[in-house]
């Protein structure tokens, strides 16, 4: 059923999104700024993609290039839409909505940005489940969507298309390439595809899924109660049902830079008494490994997500900083992440890394205190209201 999305409900959206985009994916509190900004008093008509007419024609939009730009670099907030218009006048079609590529991050902002400016509805579905540095690691990809051709936006009025046929991994290519040209940051349309593949292709309901995890843990804050326990009662009716707890303790090193359009570093995490080995968590842009001295405790494509280690609040890999008290969450991603073609695409060798994938559930790890052991999902998504 389609719902309708407001100026109030963005602060959740913007803190359950945070959490999926597992450290990256750009900062949303931008984004929920500049969608206030065009919003006002308004509603976004957000459709459910069970309902989505076969021949519907769908064109993601989103923000490429590495998140640590972002803080120092705002959008103006034109180039989403103009990205958009760009690959409406190439393809000499009108798109009659528009999605997230990802549901983490920034990015699950910039569609609604592009929705507030045109009156286009949001389909609440996404191609990552998460947040992931390249474009071409959609489940759009993986089931059979190419996403050329790409429109390409910067903030001074430049667009530019981008056809490199089916090899995804060129577009990403030539669009970083570009991306790093116009500062670091631009902004993009791109894997046109009709409804009937949304639904073939993509995760469903990850908009209401962000929107109810950011409402579980304010609720759960403003009662008193652990909003961990809440989060992983949310997620326990959703895709992603398996929530464990992999450290607590305090952030003692940071090495991060911007390369190659990327934030590439790696966060040390303490235990606050000093005890035991740390943990150690690789990222580039999003969280991709942690490790405990050799042992492996989560990785990608499973979300790895730091937050407070007292109100849950999620930290982005650009907000880490020493001192910092934090938990460590390991995440589960749906099924269809998980299968072999997927983890080809978005999977640890995708990365350039030389471990196996291996279910979190399967790794070391604490059930959350007071939290209902999660069962196997049931796919029905988690209901925003």
């Amino acid at each position: 059923m389609s719902w309708t999305l407001t100026a109030a409900d963005l602060p959740d959206l913007a803190r359950g999104a945070t959490l999926l985009g597992t450290g990256g994916g750009g900062d949303p509190y931008i984004g929920q700024m500049l969608v206030q900004q065009v919003l006002g008093g308004g509603g976004i008509t957000i459709l459910d993609p069970d309902e989505l007419p076969d021949d519907m024609f769908v064109i993601p939009t989103a923000q490429m290039g590495a998140p640590t730009v972002m803080v120092e670099k705002i959008p103006a907030g034109t180039e989403p839409l103009a990205a958009l218009r760009t690959l409406e006048a190439h393809l000499g079609r009108t798109a009659e909505a528009t999605m997230p590529i990802e549901c983490g991050g920034v990015n699950s902002m910039i569609p609604l940005i592009v929705a507030a400016e045109s009156g286009l509805p949001v389909v609440d579905a996404d191609g990552m489940g998460r947040a992931f540095p390249e474009l071409s690691m959609e489940t759009f990809a993986v089931y059979g969507v190419q996403g050329s051709p790409l429109a390409l936006a910067g903030e001074r009025g430049e667009h530019v298309i981008i056809d490199t046929g089916s090899d995804n991994r060129q577009m990403e290519s030539f669009a970083r390439a570009i991306t790093i040209r116009l500062g670091g940051v631009g902004h993009i349309a791109e894997y046109a595809m009709t409804g009937a593949d949304v639904r073939r292709t993509a995760i469903p309901r990850t908009l209401s899924m962000a929107l109810a995890l950011g409402r579980a843990i304010r609720i759960a804050r403003e009662e008193h109660r652990s909003p961990f326990a809440a989060l992983t009662d949310a997620l326990s009716t959703t895709l992603y049902s398996h929530v464990r707890e992999l450290h607590v303790g305090k952030v003692v090193d940071v090495e991060r830079r911007t390369t190659e359009g990327f934030a590439r570093g790696r966060a040390v995490i303490e235990a606050v008494d000093g005890s035991g080995e740390p943990v150690v968590i690789a990222f580039q842009n999003e969280n991709l490994t942690a490790y405990r001295g050799e042992e492996l405790l989560a990785i990608v494509p499973d979300l790895i997500c730091i937050v407070d280690h007292e109100t849950a609040e999620p930290i982005t890999t650009e907000g880490l900083r020493y001192g910092q008290r934090v938990r460590v969450l390991g995440i589960s991603t749906p099924d269809l992440m998980r299968i072999p073609e997927a983890l080809d695409t978005f999977g640890p060798s995708a990365f350039g890394l030389s471990e196996s994938f291996v279910p979190v559930e399967s790794l070391s790890g604490a059930a959350i205190a007071g939290a209902p052991d999660a069962g196997s999902a049931d796919g029905s998504g988690t209901p925003v209201r």
